[in-house]
């Protein structure tokens, strides 16, 4: 299972040298941070209120493929494809079993499971990000993608932390939603991965039959530990182009 820990690794070496960068004067100010705290209410609102699109089917791979960010799509990012350890084909049991909808994100699986996956890195131009990024999309048949969005949603308003693959997660927090697909879920947690402390968040939107999950990290500063709003804008774009 250590594989599947890049993006944390990624983190710790991004941190580490940022210190170091730091410590001989260096610095820079990046994304403005945003803890706002929704009602149940809020977190429950779909930013497609008035949209109707009940028994979409999933979107093909080529179409998965197509609609995932790539070279040059978000002005001041690269992206690359996202490793295959990253996306482990099921779900990895977490503890307790009320939160494993929460788990799930971290790996970008859910249940039911998608039909197919496609996964991208994002990487601030800017040398001195400290904020890792990764983006991943899932197709599946649309009754399904609401289920998971459902859970999920119930996940974040009753999971207070949880332990998988002995790593612990505490601290969960629903964030504001973005306006954004047909519905959208939004929080942020602290992990305990193999003796780091990482604050990230996470952004799930469900546009008609297709989840975009967006997971940002962060060792320096929780509060830059989100996910910036022109990724997003431009991944949640992209889909709906191609979904039609």
């Amino acid at each position: 299972m250590k594989s599947t820990m890049s993006r944390v690794a990624v983190a710790v070496s991004v941190a580490v040298a940022l210190g170091f960068t730091a410590a001989c004067g260096g610095g820079g100010d990046e994304d403005k941070g945003a803890d706002a705290k929704p009602s149940a209410a809020d977190s429950a609102s779909a930013a497609g209120d008035g949209k109707d699109e009940a028994g979409k089917p999933a979107l093909t791979e080529a179409q998965l493929k197509e609609a995932a960010l790539a070279k040059g799509d978000v002005k001041g990012y690269t992206i690359s494809e996202m490793p295959a350890d990253d996306m482990p084909a099921v779900p990895v049991p977490a503890e307790p079993a009320a939160c494993q909808a929460l788990a799930n994100m971290f790996y970008f699986t859910s249940d039911p499971q998608a039909k197919d996956r496609a996964g991208r890195r994002v990487t601030a131009v800017d040398e001195l990000s400290a904020t890792v990024l990764a983006v991943a999309l899932a197709a599946h048949e649309q009754s399904d993608a609401e289920k998971v969005m459902a859970d999920l949603r119930k996940a974040t308003e009753s999971c207070d932390g949880y332990e998988q693959v002995g790593n612990k997660y505490t601290d969960i927090e629903t964030l504001t939603t973005p306006k954004q697909g047909d519905e959208a879920v939004a929080y942020k947690l602290k992990g305990d991965i193999e003796g780091a402390k990482i604050p990230m968040s996470f952004t799930v939107v469900r546009s008609g039959s297709t989840l975009i999950t967006f997971s940002s990290m962060n060792m320096l500063d929780a509060d830059k530990a989100e996910v910036p709003a022109e990724v997003l804008d431009a991944q949640v774009a992209k889909l709906e182009k191609v979904a039609g």
